[in-house]
């Protein structure tokens, strides 16, 4: 069996499963968010008479509304936390930032593991060797309630990356790449990534080709555990199950397909705007002057994102008439990057700070757009109207190509400045 159906297996009961069947799974972990959470989900349980099935299972964040900056959004907030002490939430993380972020960094994930969430970006989480979903408000419902989820099981497709990705070639340009070339209709699939090039990465890139499956369209995503995925467990004062590495596809699973590619052969991508899947290689875009550079999103500004935006911005400034926005993605990512100096370059080049959350990623609190402006983001959504304004652009790239856009005033390559 694949990895997925190994997980799969061991939640619903079985010995062996086999892609297609529709199983009921039992749920090791599930997220709350502030947007799709508490305020989706209380109204149900309360016509329901019903409860949360194990208050310790749960983690709940609050990051889509924060900080406040309405009184819908104080409402929302407010009720968030009074869901949290209701049902004795004690994995709350209240404005702590980012909750596929904020899961990670505490170290909640283990390989594995069965974990849904109430955000499509749960997906993220599958770089930690677990299998972890999406899940619509209605189903969240009934997990809170039942412990458990029905769940068609999905085909595994391979992806493959060999080699070694240049400098200034980060995850996010494989990303764009698999967007164009597999679609966004992948629904029914799990994308599990593997070869030599994806063993380098850290864990928050890995996140990063996780993350974006929903962009793709597919169920979820996958790296199998190694020694990266078990000091990230440590890192976050965690000890990793003994079974940790066991957790892996045996060398005879039958996949949907496999597929292979050349990390070295991959140039720095960008979306132009409306779709992560209209993405091709930065210099085949033109001249693309840029009213606003954003580096946030759970996707687009953990600790990584940061300092790539460091290298690039380190004793440059950004260009008249341009602005680069940035909003870290937790609290422990800004105070990481305020110890080790990375705020101060990012500052004294001119870059502005933003509260930590979701923010403009998805049209919330600081940094939208107004009519008719043009924005390279860092971000994991560039659909119309996602960061404000109908009429406005969004071009989606890695940290690296948005501080170098950032610096040259209109979408730029950013090997020029790491050379």
């Amino acid at each position: 069996m694949t990895l997925t159906e190994k997980i799969v297996a061991r939640v619903a009961g079985r010995s062996r499963v086999a892609p297609g069947e529709i199983l009921t799974c039992r749920v090791d972990l599930a997220l709350l968010l502030d947007s799709g959470g508490p305020r989706r989900i209380w109204p149900r349980l309360k016509e329901l008479d019903a409860r949360v099935w194990d208050p310790d299972r749960v983690v709940l964040c609050s990051d889509h509304f924060t900080p406040a900056v309405d009184a819908e959004s104080a409402a929302i907030l407010k009720l968030t936390r009074e869901f949290a002490a209701e049902f004795g939430i004690r994995n709350f993380y209240d404005m702590h930032g980012i909750g596929h972020v904020v899961l990670a960094e505490q170290g909640f994930l283990q390989p594995g593991m069965f974990a849904v969430g109430g955000d499509s970006h749960s997906s993220m989480g599958g770089a930690f060797g677990c299998f972890m979903m999406g899940l619509g408000a209605i189903e969240m419902t009934g997990v809170m309630v039942t412990g458990e989820i029905w769940l068609p099981v999905p085909e595994t497709l391979r992806v493959n990356w060999s080699g070694r990705f240049a400098r200034g070639v980060v995850a996010k340009d494989v990303m764009l790449f698999l967007c164009r070339e597999l679609g966004m209709e992948n629904g029914g699939r799990v994308l599990e990534y593997g070869g030599e090039a994806i063993r380098k990465l850290s864990i928050w890139e890995r996140m990063v080709l996780t993350n974006m499956a929903a962009e793709l369209g597919a169920d979820t995503a996958i790296v199998e555990a190694d020694e990266t995925t078990l000091a990230a467990l440590a890192a976050a004062g965690r000890t990793p199950a003994p079974d940790a590495l066991s957790w892996r596809s045996d060398a005879d699973a039958r996949y949907l397909d496999v597929l292979s590619f050349d990390a070295s052969a991959l140039a720095p991508q960008v979306a132009a705007p409306h779709s992560p899947g209209n993405s091709g290689p930065v210099d085949a875009l033109g001249v693309v002057a840029v009213d606003q550079a954003y580096i946030g999103a759970c996707v687009g500004a953990k600790l990584t994102d940061l300092h790539m935006v460091a290298e690039v911005l380190r004793e440059r400034r950004v260009a008249r008439g341009t602005r680069l926005l940035v909003a870290p993605a937790s609290m422990r990512v800004m105070a990481d990057a305020a110890a080790d100096g990375t705020l101060a370059t990012l500052t004294a080049a001119g870059a502005y700070l933003l509260p930590i959350g979701c923010g403009a990623c998805a049209a919330l609190g600081a940094g939208i757009l107004g009519e008719n402006e043009v924005c390279i983001s860092s971000t994991n959504r560039n659909f119309r109207g996602r960061m404000g304004a109908n009429s406005a652009s969004v071009y989606l790239a890695s940290p690296y190509t948005v501080a170098a856009s950032a610096v040259a005033g209109r979408i730029a390559d950013p090997r020029a400045f790491l050379a």
